[in-house]
């Protein structure tokens, strides 16, 4: 029995949904499908204004847009994240400034941010890993007192809040990502969230190839011409319609997640108590939507040793981001701010479980093969008790 580490979710709506956009007028961008499905994210997320776009990558590119970054300007970000995060900012000649990451929820840390920022430094990027929250009060208390603007990177933080508040809504700006590995996946897809109404008019503007097209098709000008810069952020009807598919069962989706989740962590508690692993922490002010369950090991060498006993047994797992600090672009384009031991030990140690919406329904087997390989996992000296790792 082989078990993948990721398998994308079909509702049965997505075909006629599908055939839907396929009889309409056209199969680009702005379908009725991308109304539908802007309207439910500024519905779920009560951000001020959503823009759908062809990635997570996207979203981050306009948003890099809408700050105005300037050749030199310096961005602060976790180096534990993935490319998409700088490449927005580089792409525009920002110099991505990677921050340590807290050892407990691999998110940005707010206490390591102020003595990163100087003269150049305009936007603060906090990431929020596996759809944990960052300590977003923290990291908007310092913005305010600098003057700098917040743009998270909320790629899998969909359905997830931070006190009752949704991902999303929190910085000036967030992107969402619909790949195909997360919660609600389009195979590839975004979305822009804005909360700050400064960037609102502009933001269709840069979406439609830098032209005022949109107030064309609202009837508020007679022609379109081109205005700003831009480029083409619009994903094709087919996209939107699937997209929409997963966002009508986006509450059973996270419910579903969220049990496999839990059952992983459950399961798992014994081996953190005696120090042979550590498990994910939660924040209580975070509401979670079951995106990655990751454990990890006590190093390098037991983590890689863990991922090729599972694979034996047919079950894919796997670690995550490679340092963007300590890899060629990060050196060339960037700079770290400190040592950033928590994210060399992270992504050392890090191993993510199979978790998709599917495994469970092909019996409950399935599941337990994976809760059973890592039980039986014949670890080495764990080197601690795991409840004291950081």
């Amino acid at each position: 029995m082989k078990i993948p580490f990721n398998r994308p979710y079909v509702p049965e709506t997505a075909l006629s949904h599908i055939a839907e956009a396929l009889s309409g007028p056209s199969l680009s961008g702005n379908s009725v499908f991308a109304e539908r499905c802007q309207d439910w994210l500024q519905r779920e997320t009560a951000c001020g204004k959503a823009l759908l776009t062809p990635s997570g990558t996207a979203a981050l590119e306009m948003a890099a847009l809408l700050a105005d970054i300037k050749p030199g300007d310096e961005v602060i970000m976790p180096s534990f994240t993935f490319s998409s995060t700088a490449n927005a900012f580089v792409l525009r000649g920002g110099i991505p400034v990677f921050v340590d990451i807290r050892p407990d929820t691999c998110n940005l840390d707010p206490d390591r941010i102020e003595a990163a920022i100087t003269d150049r430094t305009r936007v603060i990027v906090p990431m929020h890993y596996a759809g944990v929250a960052c300590e977003m009060e923290a990291i908007l208390a310092i913005a305010e007192k600098h003057g700098l603007l917040v743009i998270e990177d909320a790629a899998q933080g969909v359905m997830s809040r931070y006190r009752g508040k949704s991902l999303g809504s929190l910085g000036h700006m967030a992107a969402l990502s619909f790949h195909d590995t997360k919660n609600l996946g389009a195979g590839e897809g975004g979305a822009l969230l804005i909360n700050d109404p400064r960037f609102m008019a502009r933001a269709e503007i840069i979406r439609e190839k830098g032209t005022d097209r949109s107030r064309f098709v609202r009837g508020e000008v007679a022609k379109y011409s081109w205005v700003d810069v831009g480029s083409s952020f619009l994903p094709n009807a087919l996209t939107e319609a699937f997209l929409w598919s997963q966002l009508e069962e986006a509450e059973r989706i996270t419910a579903m997640r969220l049990a496999l989740w839990r059952r992983y962590h459950e399961a798992f508690a014994d081996l953190e108590e005696a120090g042979r692993m550590r498990r994910p922490t939660v924040p209580r002010s975070c509401e979670i939507n079951g995106h990655i369950y990751y454990l990890l090991l006590p190093c390098r060498d037991q983590r890689d040793a863990f991922i090729q006993t599972l694979s034996e047994r047919g079950i894919s797992a796997a670690f995550h981001y490679v340092p963007l600090h300590n890899s060629r672009a990060g050196r060339t384009f960037g700079r770290a701010a400190g040592d950033l031991e928590n994210t060399i030990r992270v992504s050392d140690t890090l191993v993510r479980l199979p978790l998709w919406i599917g495994i469970e329904p092909h019996g409950p087997r399935v599941i337990q093969a994976v809760i059973d390989a890592v039980e039986s996992w014949p670890a080495r000296e764990a080197g601690g008790n795991g409840k004291d790792w950081s």
